[in-house]
């Protein structure tokens, strides 16, 4: 429309479908006659027309999007196609074909590509362009009133130049009055031609818009079939290269193609959505291997345990989860293609009843970790068991599947643990890009722990990645030492189908910016078999490189403390043991599995010489029916009447959505999260016409004192209980 606005002529070809015989190559059965077809962008092949025509037994498809073809001169018949991912596909025409040749071929492949790139290279619209957007019944509307306006002034021009002429004054006017009524009268129809014609272009332009919104609807469709046939095989594939059977694809063509024709991979959706539905059944509880040192005599939940004197905290939720059998994450998602992850609305089954500020707040859970480093002199034990508070602080995600709900802008998080020695306040201090603030401190002046975390998502295919982007900081004040780091890159696997896992893999580099020590632990990937799944491992070294410790362990389970000549002499024989056990099986460095792979072993091989440092606690009983929570978790939402008279009412404690899904209504907590998010949009809208900035109340951004990195500060006073002015969030 903007450019028929400007004047270009625009040309809308309507794109047309080829098909006919091709060979195409194949890695291991060479040439093949397929019957291949070219739609919207899509190249497909099949066994036969009739296969095509119905649309069943397709063998595979390619999207065109940025596709180069090359032909051999030396060969009339075969030409190539390379993909957007490098891959690479011969074709031939049969020579017995009169009516299609290779020109006819290319000519058509061009066209598809160049639909396909160009709508595949749109620009993504913002929230403002989407405010701004004009609907198809608002369009149609103003074209109505538009052509009844040109009626009405059409007749009455008409009607005033009647009455000039029939009326006895006329004769008595000046010719130049009767030659300006004429000219005005003449300008006005002329102006009523030209909104006839502009509204008739109009209408045609909305004609076309509609069929333009067919074809991307039909395309669609066909990206999110294919996408959802691709993770079918794939997941067929690894699960027979883990558990050591050979794949289809390798016994024979016929055979591979029947299992990828059969009634389970080709069926509807409804059958891909039951399997990945089975992938949210949590009926494993966690594993546990041998006795669990606690956190120093100290049950990081309540309890019976800490009954003396203390107050007692919940040891389960009001109700237990929810299945989400009958729900699919992949029937959700196949409907975003193309949108920005961190803005498509999940169904409140997929949550779990905690606000992302009670999320970081497991940070503290082992918080024991930090007051004990405080009481170490050596700055190379210190240096342990911060490495070990930044490993503990992951460990609560193993198996937490359930999106924790997004904090509304302004929303607040206070938490107060006499029995731990600590108290934390966090507020949400951004919603576009999601930033939330914390700020904890020991209730005895010996530490503070600061940052704030930007979780950015991607969106993998079979997977999400979450790289919780910000800088934490600890700050020891008996020692007057400061410590940055940033967590480890979290991933959840499995989204389409199979069973739901996560990993977390990167590393962290954890910075002693008073004695120049560093800390680097690498988080490892699983890898193909799964040999080094959950595993971490690291060195402490001084400020000229020096390894002075060598750190590893398992994220979900312990972390050790060894010698760093005692370590490497275990991994070199390690990797020697691992070099022989090769058999003659290869398989690609650049592509790992999303199947849940099986360690080698539940527990970590302790190296003679090695010094615990941190033993996870184990989960209580009801674990798996309570969102596989910890004892910890558990007790995050938990609030009493005492509680609520002192608490602002900012805290997401007394959000209504949640309340109502950890009590087990999950109609109402749907409803309220629905309420609450279009609350928060329109009071955005509201900001943005009033042109006034969000102002926050705890925090203000600033550097980070000792990385000098965009951070946000607390700005104190929380804790003196003067909550006034604090916005209406829910």
């Amino acid at each position: 429309m903007k450019h028929l606005l400007v004047g270009n002529k625009v040309i809308y070809k309507a794109l047309r479908r080829y098909e006919g015989p091709l060979w195409k190559s194949s890695r291991f059965f060479g040439w093949k006659l397929f019957w291949v077809v070219l739609e919207h962008g899509v190249l497909s092949w099949y066994r036969k027309q009739p296969d095509a025509v119905r649309n069943t037994y397709r063998q595979g498809c390619k999207h065109l999007t940025q596709a180069v073809c090359t032909v051999k001169p030396t060969d009339s018949c075969l030409f190539s196609i390379r993909c957007f991912d490098d891959t690479v596909h011969g074709f031939r025409v049969p020579k017995n074909s009169l009516q299609q040749s290779r020109e006819k071929w290319l000519e058509a492949i061009e066209e598809h590509s160049a639909y396909s790139t160009h709508y595949c290279s749109q620009d993504q619209v913002t929230d403002e362009e989407e405010e701004d957007a004009v609907s198809p019944m608002d369009l149609k509307e103003s074209l109505k009133r538009a052509q009844t306006c040109q009626q009405r002034l059409d007749r009455e021009i008409y009607n005033f130049l009647k009455m000039i002429k029939e009326c006895d004054v006329a004769k008595d006017m000046l010719p130049s009055f009767l030659q300006k009524a004429e000219v005005v009268s003449e300008a006005s129809r002329e102006t009523c031609v030209a909104l006839s014609d502009c509204l008739h272009l109009l209408t045609k332009q909305e004609g076309v818009r509609n069929f333009k919104l067919e074809q991307e609807q039909e395309k669609n469709k066909i990206l999110s079939e294919a996408l959802e046939t691709l993770a079918t095989e794939h997941h067929e594939l690894e699960r027979s290269l883990v558990e050591g059977s050979p794949p289809v694809s390798i016994l024979s063509e016929d055979e591979f193609y029947d299992a990828l024709s059969g009634s389970e991979s080709e069926g509807s959706l409804t059958c891909l959505e039951a399997v990945t539905a089975h992938s949210f059944e949590e009926s494993k509880a966690p594993v546990s291997s041998g006795k669990h040192r606690m956190s120093e005599g100290k049950d990081c939940g309540g309890g019976d345990a800490l009954s003396n004197g203390i107050k007692k905290h919940r040891t389960s939720l009001p109700s237990p989860m929810f299945s989400r059998n009958d729900f699919s994450i992949w029937s959700i998602l196949r409907k975003c293609i193309g949108m920005e992850l961190s803005k498509i609305t999940m169904p409140v089954i997929f949550n779990e009843p905690l606000s992302f500020l009670q999320r970081l707040t497991e940070y503290m859970e082992h918080t024991y970790l930090i007051h004990k480093a405080s009481s170490f002199s050596d700055p190379v034990e210190r240096m342990q068991c911060v490495a070990a508070f930044a490993v503990s602080a992951v460990a609560s995600q193993w198996e937490r599947t359930g999106k924790p709900f997004n904090p509304l802008l302004g929303e607040t998080y206070e938490l107060v643990r006499d029995d731990l020695g600590f108290r934390l306040i966090s507020e949400q201090v951004s919603h576009h890009p999601p930033i939330s603030a914390f700020h904890a401190e020991g209730l005895n002046n010996d530490f503070i722990f600061h940052g704030s975390i930007y979780p950015k998502l991607k969106f993998w295919g079979k997977s999400v990645e979450a790289e919780p982007k910000g800088t934490i900081t600890l700050e020891l004040l008996e020692h007057n030492e400061a410590y940055t780091w940033t967590n480890p890159t979290c991933c959840v696997h499995n989204i389409i189908v199979g069973k739901l896992w996560i990993e977390q893999y990167g590393n962290v580099e954890i910075i002693n910016h008073k004695t120049g020590d560093k800390c680097v632990l690498n988080f490892k990937p699983c890898g193909l078999f799964g040999k080094e799944l959950h595993k971490v491992e690291g060195y402490i070294q001084d400020k000229s490189k020096k390894k002075l410790c060598a750190l590893y362990g398992k994220w979900t389970e312990c972390l050790y403390s060894v010698d760093p000549a005692t370590f490497d002499a275990y991994k070199k024989n390690d990797k020697k043991n691992t070099e022989e056990k090769k058999n003659s099986k290869q398989t690609s460095s650049s592509e790992e599995s999303d199947e849940m792979p099986v360690p080698d072993s539940e527990s970590v091989f302790i190296i003679p010489g090695s010094v615990l440092l941190w033993r996870i606690a184990p989960r209580p009983p009801n674990s798996a029916q309570m969102y596989n929570f910890t004892s910890f978790a558990m007790v995050l939402n938990e609030v009493d009447k005492e509680m609520e008279s002192v608490i602002p009412k900012t805290d997401c404690r007394l959000r209504p959505d949640i309340r109502a899904m950890e009590n087990g209504e999950i109609d109402q907590a749907s409803e309220e999260k629905k309420r609450l998010e279009e609350k928060q949009r329109a009071a955005r809208k509201n900001r943005s016409k009033s042109e006034e900035d969000w102002k926050t109340r705890w925090f203000h951004q600033g550097p980070n004192p000792y990385n000098g990195a965009q951070d946000w500060i607390y700005s104190g006073s929380y804790w003196d209980r003067n909550y006034f002015n604090l916005p209406d969030i829910y």
